[in-house]
């Protein structure tokens, strides 16, 4: 959230207010109130905005494989603006695990998860891999379930809600200089 100019001197009037109280003038007042409106209504459009963003991201996992790319991109804004993965993300992620961009992702998300229910994993730090014993062959990975071909092409998010095209800019009228 950012403030203008005008916010943060109100702002700072209010926090000063507070630390040294003492009579306030009616102006300091309406100002705190309309500040606090302003702050109110901010707080609403980004709860408005993340729930735009989870509803998009839905659409979109609705829409996988197809829409792989998309998917991942709001999914990284999502997290970004503080969504914790759902078993739904997991599993969509899961099944885009030959992505290299949504194995790192779901590594992330899991490792998120992890961290936030206290069982970090062992010898996982950032984008580490895990220990192996000396003289150990690595783990093999499991072979990846082939999903079946969907019986009709899967439309992509630009086909169901295509991008509206920006209205022309208006013509302004001729503006002759006048040489003096």
């Amino acid at each position: 959230m950012a403030f203008g100019v005008e916010e943060l001197r109100v702002l700072r009037r209010a926090l000063a207010l507070a630390l040294h109280p003492g009579p306030a003038s009616a102006e300091d007042v309406q100002e705190c109130f309309r500040l606090a409106e302003s702050l109110d209504e901010a707080m609403r459009e980004g709860a408005r905005l993340r729930a735009f963003v989870l509803a998009d991201l839905a659409r979109y996992r609705a829409a996988l494989p197809g829409t792989a790319a998309g998917y991942l991109a709001l999914l990284q804004e999502a997290l970004r603006a503080g969504h914790r993965p759902t078993a739904d993300d997991l599993a969509a992620l899961g099944a885009l695990r030959g992505n290299p961009a949504a194995a790192a992702l779901l590594e992330r998300c899991q490792g998120g998860r992890a961290r936030a229910a206290g069982t970090v994993p062992a010898c996982r730090t950032g984008g580490d891999k895990p220990a192996e014993k000396p003289g150990e062959k690595p783990a093999e990975k499991p072979a990846e379930p082939v999903a079946p071909r969907p019986s009709r092409p899967i439309p992509t998010p630009g086909e169901v809600f295509p991008r509206r095209k920006p209205a022309p800019p208006a013509e302004e009228p001729s503006q002759r200089l006048a040489a003096v």
